[in-house]
């Protein structure tokens, strides 16, 4: 299941060549999301390192939400579902720092033709095919967020929008599940804008109302991007809060 380090390897440090194994043994499926590493003895037996070499891959891959540790269970092949959507990949909250899960409303399911825009950020041709999703997010009942998803048809083969709507969890989960594409990290770029007809009609808001635009690529394993997402937010009441990790 894991390839040993050669003996003879030379250049970069000996627990990122560790983690590398890890991440091809996630990424090729032989340990699947939510499966348990072994012991760390047997891991680092298998590798052909010490136990100090493999926790310090293993804590490094633990940050990055790959892997979870569960006190008194083991080292697991982190799962997307709710909790980590929100700790992770959702960061809107009420001003007055009132914090929940969105519900969801489905839109739209549409088969497109990649713009411009997102097949840069997804690394594609503009014109190749593509799959176009809009959610409506709401907090404490009102609506909120509107999501765009653009997402390449060739790495999304199969879905549908009856597919879609019926997922039991996340859309992360979905695509983990599903597709085997784990969303480990994601770029975002925001802007503030005011609102055109289309998030007046989506949100509720006035012509012209501030809102605030975020722009996000999501990344699997080895930063390959696999969505491409469109967030307009209004921040009437609600406020993007991202916490920004502590110096190690």
């Amino acid at each position: 299941m894991f390839e040993p380090i050669p003996a003879d390897s030379a250049g970069a440090p000996l627990y990122r060549l560790v983690k590398r194994s890890l991440l091809r043994a996630i990424e090729s499926g032989r340990c699947a999301a939510g499966s348990t590493l072994p012991s760390e003895s047997e891991l680092a037996a298998a590798l052909g390192v010490s136990i100090g070499t493999l926790r310090h891959a293993t804590d490094d891959l633990v940050a990055e939400h790959i892997l979870v540790r569960r006190q008194g269970r083991g080292t697991f092949v982190a799962v997307h579902n709710a909790d980590r959507f929100m700790f992770q990949f959702f960061h809107v909250e009420r001003s007055d720092g009132l914090r929940q899960a969105p519900q969801v409303e489905f839109v739209a399911f549409e088969r497109v033709r990649m713009e411009e825009e997102p097949a840069q950020a997804l690394g594609l041709r503009t014109g190749e095919p593509a799959i176009q999703i809009d959610n409506r997010l709401l907090l404490q009942g009102r609506a909120v967020i509107h999501d765009r998803l653009t997402l390449p048809a060739l790495l999304f083969k199969g879905l549908t929008e009856k597919r879609f709507r019926e997922r039991p969890s996340t859309i992360y989960h979905l695509y983990q599940t599903e597709f085997g594409i784990t969303v480990t990290l994601a770029r975002e770029r925001a802007r503030a804008m005011t609102a055109d007809r289309s998030v007046m009609r989506i949100l509720g808001v006035a012509q012209g109302a501030p809102v605030m635009e975020v722009k996000r690529t999501a990344l699997t394993f080895g930063d390959k991007p696999v969505e491409y997402r469109v967030s307009t937010i209004n921040t009437a009441q609600y406020e993007y809060v991202h916490l920004l990790s502590r110096p190690a």
